[in-house]
């Protein structure tokens, strides 16, 4: 999956626990009619990615949708979603690729109409019908 828009906000990295685990967060604003900003979250090693880009950058970020189960202390379940950015580049790179532009989300291609009917080999499309 991925997301397009400007980049809005890059976090500092931040390391927690004693086995040193890292989180880096983007905020990305994506181009839609009406814009959304997407926190996405980069771990470990891929906290570096953000290195190389800045505010106000174009962006085209790849993710991976988690989720998990968690039980309170009183028995209740939760759930938590997070979406996790992996790999990044920057939006104008990727529409000179021949990649597709649109919206913020990967959008479904438009449908198609049928073509015109025929008779006889010609189009009915030009006969009037007065």
């Amino acid at each position: 999956m991925e997301v397009t828009g400007r980049i809005k906000v890059i976090g500092e990295t931040q390391t927690f626990g004693a086995n040193g685990f890292r989180k880096r967060e983007l905020v990305v604003e994506t181009f839609d009619q009406y814009p959304q900003s997407i926190m996405i979250e980069f771990v470990q090693d891929n906290v570096n990615v953000l290195d190389q880009y800045q505010v106000g950058t174009e962006v085209r970020v790849f993710i991976n949708l988690r989720g998990r189960e968690w039980v309170n202390p009183e028995g209740v379940t939760k759930y938590f979603n997070s979406i996790q950015g992996w790999r990044m580049e920057q939006y104008q790179q990727a529409a000179a690729q021949g990649q597709p532009q649109g919206g913020g989300y990967a959008q479904p291609a438009a449908p198609q109409s049928p073509p015109a009917p025929t008779v006889g080999g010609e189009s009915k499309e030009d006969d009037l019908p007065f």
